[in-house]
């Protein structure tokens, strides 16, 4: 009883400190936060108020450039148009990066262990980086049909080569007083890779997937300029054959915040993944 007299008398003496550290914790992460974000958004809101001054004052033809305002107006006037649209898109992003990362970092994996393997399924991965989308599509088409399964495909090709090296490159970049004190352990290379390898790979990695995310949209939004499907790139179409430039700015508007949008997710899971690398230290 005399304990939880003591206990009761003790907590409001704590109870203020412990709600200061909490302020001082919130407000430290809050101006972390606009540190980050308040740099570019002003630097965005200055770029598109001189933007409307200057086609203002030009008196520049919509068709030409038109005004931000207006842009903001065709976003408004039918957003579910754009929200459907980027639905689309982005299921074909992801599954396309998701494809190339899963199939690239393991093919990397292979190659790190055997030169041999490297020399071998090196120079067909670097045919498939630089044969031209449109020379391939027809037969995606053929193999996956008109619907999402294409735009997948053409995503995760153009996703696929900076993971591959990235990830071999990372697999490689292991510490060699490391290695060699673990094949003095007699480890496995099963040990060896898990232990050693791929946490040496994983800033390689996050810096592909930095690479790879807007490449796995354009490849999207190219599926869908070649194949006329539903997504951005058919609105882009759409718009650019109605000389519709408000609405085509608003497709690459819509595009950019995507882009952004998972640019920022990959780079919160980095911050998370990574604390401990120096990459993520402030200069």
């Amino acid at each position: 009883m005399q304990e939880a007299n003591q206990l009761e008398t003790a907590a409001p003496t704590r109870d203020p400190a412990f709600r200061r550290a909490t302020r001082i914790s919130f407000s430290t992460r809050l101006r972390s936060v606009a540190r980050v974000t308040l740099p570019p958004v002003v630097a965005l809101a200055l770029l598109v108020v001189a933007w409307e001054f200057w086609v203002r004052e030009r008196e520049v033809a919509e068709y030409l450039v038109p005004r931000p305002s207006a842009v903001f107006d065709s976003l408004r006037d039918d957003p579910g148009r754009y929200a459907t649209a980027s639905r689309e898109s982005l299921t074909a992003a992801l599954g396309g990066l998701i494809v190339a990362s899963v199939g690239a970092f393991l093919l990397a994996v292979v190659m790190a262990h055997s030169r041999l393997l490297e020399r071998a399924l090196y120079p067909p991965a670097l045919m498939v980086k630089v044969t031209p989308i449109v020379a391939v599509y027809p037969l995606f088409a053929i193999w996956f049909g008109f619907g999402v399964g294409p735009k997948i495909a053409i995503a995760a090709l153009i996703a696929f080569f900076p993971m591959l090296v990235n990830g071999l490159i990372g697999l490689r970049a292991v510490d060699p007083a490391a290695l060699d004190f673990m094949r003095a352990l007699d480890a496995s290379r099963w040990r060896v890779l898990w232990s050693l390898r791929m946490p040496s790979s994983l800033p390689y990695v996050f810096a592909a997937l930095r690479i790879s995310v807007p490449l796995s949209l354009i490849g999207a939004v190219v599926a869908e300029f070649l194949s006329g499907s539903s997504g951005v790139g058919q609105l882009i179409l759409i718009a650019n054959g109605d000389f519709d430039t408000p609405a085509l700015f608003g497709a690459i508007v819509v595009l950019a915040a995507l882009g952004v949008f998972l640019t920022g997710i990959v780079a919160y899971i980095e911050r998370r993944v990574l604390f401990w690398h120096e990459s993520m230290t402030d200069p």
